[in-house]
């Protein structure tokens, strides 16, 4: 049995059976075969799951891209698949969207190996959701470039009120939170723990463990909208939140510009933001803290799709620049604002993100592009479309 099913005081797992909702019961692998391959096999209990699951699935009117590319094919050519080295099967991979019709994806990967032995099913759904990302096309390597290139998109301060530009990250060596002990959760923290209390300058904070945080801390850090809650349950039937709040954390630096996330959805989750639109300042200070913390904790990288995280969203660049932007005249012709924000390759989500509404006219918006260019060139798209949005806003 691989860690996606390790046995722990707090799971009753018996061949393959689920308590509470907690993980899988996974692969055994037998002995390689002469050609260098490894022969597989997958819990009896696990495939009936598969089977029930994917047969619901079929039947519904569900529109995940889960749905979309899980053929008949694909499904009897990965449901006997393992990873090898954390035995991870194709129920720990989809089994948010058999849960969860109404996902967009409907899929995550339990550990970075997923992306190759599950690649007949990340392929056609990482090529859909990045705009053409195909098999073959290569991720290029990481460039943040100039970054005095950037200014202030709002100087005058009439349309932007806030600026936040954040990336995902994965420690190497350490498989994905679906397959992660309660052990690796606390060694993770500490790791992250002591590699962040060693920036200086404006990164300088400090780290808040959620186990055992103080009534007036955990006030605070709600106040400042810090806090990340328990994974919603598209997360939780991934199995990403088990031994809840075990190993999770939260860094800011003292003028609360700089943020990193702890095994939330991520590994590590980097954030720099600020009030008003100076993107030149916040992605500075994204850039710096990266290759600072990167210096002492080493990143899982693939050549190919670039940085690896838990959700095939979040590949490549993983960065996400966002404005959090009030454009009234263009907010009163829906059409035209996402038609603008299309051309650009920018996200239009509602005040506080997906599936929300636009409180007061204020909307957020992001470079939509992840994979297939530079981190430079990503946040290059969503500097260049909000100043032709503003400047739109302006001649109306």
């Amino acid at each position: 049995m691989g860690l996606c099913a390790s046995k722990d005081k707090k799971e009753k797992v018996i061949e393959g059976e689920v308590a509470n909702g907690e993980p899988n019961g996974t692969a055994t692998s037998a002995a390689a075969g002469g050609d260098g391959k490894q022969d597989t096999m997958v819990d009896a209990a696990v495939l009936a799951k598969l089977e029930e699951g994917y047969a619901k699935l079929a039947a519904s009117d569900s529109k995940s891209l889960l749905k979309k590319y899980l053929t008949k094919e694909v499904f009897d050519n990965l449901k006997n698949k393992v990873t090898p080295t954390f035995k991870s099967t194709l129920l720990d991979v989809i089994q948010s969207g058999l849960e969860n019709h109404d996902s967009g994806v409907g899929i995550y990967a339990p550990d970075a190996e997923s992306y190759t032995v599950f690649a007949d099913l990340f392929d056609p759904i990482i090529e859909d959701y990045h705009g053409g990302f195909k098999k073959t096309d290569k991720h290029p390597a990481s460039n943040f470039g100039d970054v005095a290139t950037f200014g202030n998109v709002d100087p005058t301060n009439e349309y932007v009120i806030s600026t936040r530009v954040r990336c995902g990250r994965s420690m190497q060596g350490y498989p994905f939170n679906p397959c992660l002990t309660e052990e690796q959760y606390k060694e993770m923290e500490g790791k992250v723990s002591s590699t962040l209390s060693g920036l200086e300058g404006e990164l300088k904070g400090k780290f808040y463990p959620l186990t055992g945080m103080e009534k007036a801390v955990q006030q605070q850090l709600i106040d400042d909208h810090f806090l990340f809650k328990e994974g919603d349950r598209f997360l939780q039937a991934a199995n990403a939140c088990r031994f809840w709040p075990s190993g999770r954390g939260i860094y800011h630096n003292d003028a609360k510009t700089f943020l990193v996330w702890c095994n939330e959805e991520d590994h590590l989750r980097i954030i720099s933001m600020q009030q008003g639109g100076d993107l030149g300042q916040i992605y500075k200070r994204l850039v710096t803290a990266v290759n600072e913390i990167e210096k002492r904790v080493p990143f899982s990288h693939d050549d190919r799709l670039g940085f690896l995280t838990f959700c095939p969203t979040n590949l490549g660049t993983t960065i996400r620049a966002s404005v959090h932007i009030k454009v009234p005249k263009l907010a009163s012709n829906k059409a035209k604002l996402e038609e603008v924000a299309a051309k650009y390759n920018l996200q239009v989500r509602g005040t506080r993100g997906e599936h929300t509404e636009a409180e007061g006219g204020v909307y957020d918006i992001s470079n939509k592009r992840r994979m297939g260019l530079t981190e430079f060139d990503a946040v290059k798209e969503m500097y260049d479309g909000i100043t032709e949005l503003i400047k739109l806003e302006k001649s109306l």
